[in-house]
């Protein structure tokens, strides 16, 4: 009966409504009623009351095959599964709007009940605004600039200001052939202050000393005698605030001051594991050193750690009194900004002007990011309406902070920068970025599951689709490197926070932390890079040169040959000497040169004669590199002579790349910090 039932109904709407039941069942007594989900069932459509068509339904595989007549060499049932899956992608019937409720709510909303109580008035709550806001500037700027006060020590004179890359002798060749730009080599010093954090400070690329290549560590070469007596010594390329660190002088946590002086050559630097920092051995000589004045009385701590904890004050107290989203983020958007580029990860400077002048060019355009982020990006979807004060506190101030003091919260992470080429060679790098990888996942897959309850998945996957089409174009670019800076890093997972769940204020306050350190520190740097700007003073890759056996006068002398160069690509050859550049000879200089010509009257050998008074055994290492007028390429690894007749040939491959300008972060902050020190000490006739 039930079946007869469905037959009638059916034909009462496809059939002549004239016909009688009885008919309407004995033609149709044979029909195979299809479950309405199958593929081959017909589909229904929505028609008037008063229309009547009387042409058979059209299987559901006959319009399938319709609507992917450009795809039918896609399988049936992988059309099934994406059709699937776009369906899925729409959400549900009835979106849902997720919004926090807060635990504990009386204690949550408490502070905005004492203001609706106390200050109903909107004048007067602009007015209590703008005394925070003059208080909590007042009170930065005045501990700021008493941090920036620096004491004088007896017979030496004012502190020096200097950075954590600060160093005597330039990086690359920058003191030129036998260190003549880098005079005196002993014979001074002066007072100097360093800031804190500088034993997380480290080489980015490899640096050699002698035979051994330093990378992702402090360049602290040398340290207190093996026997302990004496004190300590350190090789005049060593980052002065690390080897003051690693000496006991200053605190790595807030810097300190002392007064360095040059003791000239030195030899038989020992390696010692000190204050968090492992120095770096080299068995032999150098001809610039430094040690540290015993017993020197000066005052100066980093304020960073003050400065820090006034903005954190101020932030809590905003974050839990105001409820307006745009007072609200604008209010944490500038503090952290501030306090980040002024204190926590400042780049090197000579005074708090220039600090300021940087600080306030780059704010300027970060304010308008920030709108976008705010009004166009989520954000205001967030923070709109949300009651939940301390947890607003918790989750997103704190993971704004957290994110924003990545130098300190996120130190421990073995990847230094996002290229491949650091990824590659950095130990602990891959299993670490595995790691954020597969966090990422959970978290991205935990986002489209709310993003689907609000019935807002598809339009976000459009804009993930452009976002990957944009990079995509960017990495088939011919000479241009994507590089994803962590603040590019941030805009790009930023949309995908915007929905108002704990959560997202979390991966929120996080990602906005990273955009502000970003840019606070190292400025807009572009997503586009080229090959030479990511390298810095990396190996290029350039042909090395091929070094004959040499001829060694044992305790004299050692005279060097080689094949000759690419040619017309080189005209010379640069020679270290225990990584000092001994030798710059052009193969056109004939008899002028510091070798010996053959007879063509081009130089085709270098000699190098040993330096008196060395210890018997005490090796010396040699690199070699070619020249193309004043550029030099890749220098060989070192070899090494015992100034006997032992003679240890140069491993294969390049070791670093010294160039005449040192590139990249580590190399630009070397030479900010050394041109800081050196331009106190002109200013002061030092």
């Amino acid at each position: 009966m039930g079946e007869t039932n469905d037959i009638e109904r059916e034909a009462g709407v496809n059939g002549d409504s004239s016909g009688t039941t009885s008919t309407a069942a004995s033609s149709n007594a044979n029909i195979l009623i299809v479950d309405n989900n199958h593929p081959d069932a017909p589909i229904r459509e929505a028609r008037n009351a008063d229309e009547a068509d009387s042409s058979p339904p059209t299987p559901r595989f006959i319009q399938d095959e319709n609507s992917w007549k450009r795809f039918k060499w896609v399988p049936y049932p992988v059309r099934r599964w994406i059709k699937a899956g776009v369906e899925w992608t729409e959400g549900p019937a009835v979106p849902r709007r997720f919004r926090i409720e807060p635990l504990f709510p009386q204690v949550q909303q408490f502070p905005i009940v004492l203001l609706d109580r106390y200050l109903p008035n909107k004048l007067h709550r602009a007015a209590l605004v703008l005394v925070l806001y003059v208080v909590w500037i007042v009170s930065f700027a005045f501990t700021l600039k008493n941090g920036q006060s620096v004491s004088e020590i007896a017979e030496w004179g004012r502190l020096v200001k200097i950075g954590c890359g600060s160093t005597y002798w330039i990086a690359g060749n920058g003191c030129g052939l036998d260190g003549i730009d880098c005079r005196p080599f002993d014979d001074g010093g002066f007072p100097f202050r360093c800031p804190g954090n500088c034993g997380s400070y480290q080489v980015l690329n490899p640096r050699a000393v002698g035979d051994q290549e330093v990378i992702y560590k402090p360049l602290v070469v040398g340290g207190p005698p093996a026997d302990g007596d004496g004190p300590a010594i350190y090789r005049g390329d060593s980052f002065i605030c690390g080897s003051a660190i690693h000496a006991g002088v200053i605190s790595d946590a807030t810097g300190g001051c002392g007064v360095v002086r040059l003791v000239g050559l030195q030899s038989n630097y020992n390696s010692t594991k000190r204050n968090g920092i492992t120095s770096v051995p080299f068995d032999s000589y150098f001809p610039l050193s430094f040690t540290f004045e015993p017993d020197v009385e000066c005052s100066s701590r980093d304020p960073r750690w003050s400065l820090l904890a006034i903005s954190v004050v101020f932030t809590t107290v905003f974050s839990l009194f105001v409820s307006h989203p745009g007072l609200f983020f604008f209010t944490q958007f500038s503090g952290l900004f501030w306090t980040v580029g002024m204190a926590m990860d400042t780049p090197n400077y000579t005074d708090l002007a220039s600090l300021f002048s940087r600080e306030i060019g780059l704010y300027l355009p970060a304010m308008f990011v920030a709108w976008v982020m705010y009004d166009k990006m989520g954000i205001r979807r967030t923070l709109k309406g949300l009651t939940a004060h301390v947890e607003k506190t918790i989750l997103w101030l704190g993971g704004a902070w957290v994110g924003s003091l990545t130098n300190y919260t996120f130190d421990f992470i073995p990847i230094q920068r996002l290229n491949s080429h650091d990824i590659n060679q950095q130990p602990g790098a891959r299993a670490a970025l595995a790691i954020i990888i597969i966090v990422l996942f959970f978290a991205v897959v935990f986002q489209i599951w709310f993003f689907r309850q609000e019935a807002r998945l598809r339009s976000h996957l459009k804009l993930y689709g452009l976002f990957a089409v944009c990079l995509i174009i960017f990495l088939l670019l011919p000479g241009q490197n994507l590089r994803i800076h962590h603040y590019i890093l941030a805009l790009l997972l930023l949309p995908g926070t915007s929905l108002q769940t704990r959560p997202s204020l979390l991966f929120q306050g996080l990602l906005l932390g990273l955009f502000i350190n970003g840019i606070a520190r190292w400025g807009f740097d572009p997503v586009l890079q080229t090959a030479l700007a990511l390298r810095g003073d990396a190996p290029i890759q350039s042909p090395l040169p091929v070094i004959d056996e040499p001829k060694i006068s044992p305790n004299t002398s050692i005279t060097f040959s080689w094949e000759a160069p690419p040619a017309p690509s080189y005209d010379g050859i640069s020679v270290l000497v225990n990584d000092v550049e001994r030798f710059r000879t052009y193969f056109d200089d004939g008899n002028s040169a510091p070798g010996r010509a053959g007879s063509s009257g081009v130089v085709s050998n270098v000699t190098w004669t040993r330096p008196k008074g060395l210890v018997k055994d005490e090796p010396e290492y040699f690199r070699f590199a070619w020249v193309s007028g004043g550029t030099r390429g890749d220098y060989t690894k070192a070899g090494r002579w015992d100034g006997g007749e032992g003679w240890e040939e140069m491993k294969v491959g390049p070791s670093l790349r010294v160039r005449d300008e040192v590139g990249g972060r580590e190399g630009q902050g070397m030479e900010e910090a050394r041109e800081v020190m050196m331009v106190d000490l002109r200013k002061r006739g030092v």
